[in-house]
C-alpha cells in the first residue's frame, strides 16, 4: 500500500509517496524529467512489501511548495542539498539511494559529496557525469544525443513548444512505453502555471562548479539499449569512475523510461543489489 507524505524543509514541503514499515531499511528514490515520484510506484510498493521503508519525493520544482522561480536555485549543489535535507527530516543517517534520469545525476553527485550517508547507490539510465561529459566531447553519437539539453535551455520557446497542441511534444517523449494514465498525470502536473519552467530550470541552472570524482559507494548502474539520451560509450565508461563494488546491468529492448517500461526487471535488480549490501 502506498501512502502520500509531505516532508517539511526550510525550502518548503516536498510531496512524496511511501511504502513499508517506519523502521524498515530506508531507500530514497529520485525521479527524472519530465516525471514525478509516481514513476517509482512499482518499485516503492514492492520494496514496502519486502519490509523496506521506500520513499520517493517530487523533487524541487515538481513539488508545488518547493518551486522557486530563478534557474540559479536549481543548481546541482542545491539539488544534492535537498536529498540530504530530506533524509535528515526523515531521520535517516544512512540510506540506499536510487535515481533515474536527472534523479540519477543527483544521486551520482550525492554519492561523490556525501558518501558517508549512503549504504548503496543505484543509477538508472544516466551514466557517471564525468563519463557522460567525456563522451559528449569525443563521441559523435553521444554529442548528437545530447543536443536536446542545449535546445531546452531556450526560454520560453521550449515551454510553448512542449505544451502546444495538447502537450503533443511532451507526450511523444514517452515513446508510448509509459502507461497512458501516468503520461496524463505528468502532463497535468507540468501544465500547472510555472511547473514546466521549474522542471526545465534543472537544465538552465548552469554547469556544476566543481568536478565529480570516482565513486566509492557500492554502485549498480542500469542502462537500456534503446535509450535515446545515453549511448553505449558513456555507459561502458562508467565502470572506470567507480572504485567501490560495481555492478553493471544492460536491459535489452528497453527505452529510457526504465522504471515504467521494465518495472519488474528493474525492481528485481534493485532488490538483488540491496540484499547484497
Amino acid at each position: 500500500m502506498i501512502d502520500h507524505l509531505s516532508i517539511p524543509t526550510a525550502a518548503g514541503s516536498f510531496d512524496a509517496i511511501a511504502a513499508g514499515p517506519e523502521d524498515g531499511r530506508p531507500v530514497l528514490l529520485l525521479h527524472g524529467f519530465p516525471e514525478a515520484a509516481v514513476a517509482w510506484e512499482h518499485q516503492v510498493a514492492t520494496l514496502g512489501v519486502l519490509g523496506y521503508r521506500a520513499i520517493a519525493p517530487d523533487q524541487r520544482g515538481y513539488s508545488p511548495d518547493v518551486r522557486p522561480e530563478r534557474a540559479a536555485e536549481y543548481g546541482i549543489d542545491t539539488l544534492v542539498g535537498d536529498v540530504v535535507t530530506i533524509a535528515d527530516q526523515l531521520g535517516w543517517n544512512r540510506f540506499d539511494l536510487v535515481g533515474h534520469d536527472w534523479g540519477a545525476a543527483v544521486a551520482w553527485w550525492t554519492a561523490d559529496t556525501h558518501p558517508e550517508r549512503l549504504r548503496s547507490l543505484t543509477a538508472v539510465s544516466t551514466p557517471h557525469p564525468a563519463a557522460l561529459a567525456a563522451a559528449m566531447k569525443t563521441d559523435e553519437d553521444q554529442h548528437l544525443r545530447s543536443r536536446y539539453m542545449t535546445e531546452w535551455r531556450q526560454t520560453p520557446v521550449t515551454e510553448r513548444r512542449m505544451l502546444e497542441n495538447d502537450a503533443r511534444a511532451l507526450r511523444e517523449m514517452f515513446e508510448r512505453r509509459v502507461p497512458q494514465s501516468k503520461v496524463e498525470d505528468y502532463v497535468r502536473r507540468l501544465s500547472e502555471p510555472g511547473a514546466l519552467t521549474a522542471a526545465l530550470n534543472w537544465y538552465r541552472a548552469g554547469r556544476p562548479g566543481g568536478k565529480i570524482g570516482k565513486i566509492a559507494v557500492p554502485t549498480m548502474y542500469v542502462w537500456s539499449t534503446e535509450d535515446v539520451s545515453f549511448g553505449s560509450t558513456a555507459a561502458f565508461d562508467t565502470a572506470n569512475w567507480v572504485t567501490g563494488p560495481y555492478r553493471f546491468e544492460m536491459l535489452e529492448d528497453v527505452t529510457h523510461w526504465v522504471p515504467e517500461d521494465a518495472p519488474e526487471a528493474l525492481t528485481t535488480l534493485l532488490v538483488e543489489h540491496l540484499k547484497a549490501r
